[in-house]
């Protein structure tokens, strides 16, 4: 069972390559900016891609609340430049092919579907404070409505 982190927990700090093969932490960002920190299964999916261009098209507002949109899934580097280059995408997705990351912040987790079982991404946001704190997490997200969530709770 992956350990569950909650609000108030320090962020585990990661280190990754982005889409423009940059290698980015989490400590970057400490004292600087928010993070929203979204784990997602795969590219160019459903889902994915409504989840990706909602956060596209509420970037501006949610970089007013001075915070910083970082992608997280399994994929490589070139699918997610090619995912981010298909739907405009002016955030950094993160490349977490060995899941390193996904099983630090618990959400590499068992799933089914059609009656099989397997380990996936869990579709999770991580809301990480200036002082690398974990404000607020959000689980079993649904990708239209998400981005307005996460705005909602930046305005608060």
């Amino acid at each position: 069972m992956p350990k569950q982190l909650k609000k108030g927990d320090t962020a585990p700090e990661f280190e990754a390559k982005t889409t423009n093969e940059k290698t980015i932490r989490l400590s970057d960002f400490k004292g600087k900016k928010r993070v929203v920190l979204y784990f997602y299964p795969k590219d160019d999916t459903p889902g994915c891609t409504t989840e990706a261009c909602g956060f596209r098209d509420k970037l501006t507002e949610i970089e007013t609340k001075g915070a910083v949109i970082l992608g997280v899934s399994p994929d490589t580097i070139k699918s997610h430049q090619k995912f981010s280059e298909k739907f405009s995408l002016p955030f950094q997705l993160l490349a977490d092919e060995d899941k390193t990351l996904c099983k630090a912040y618990g959400v590499w987790q068992k799933k089914s579907m059609y009656g099989k079982e397997y380990m996936g991404v869990a579709r999770t946001t991580f809301i990480i404070g200036k002082n690398g704190k974990i404000e607020k997490i959000y689980k079993n997200v649904k990708p239209k409505i998400h981005d307005e969530e996460v705005l909602e709770f930046l305005s608060a």
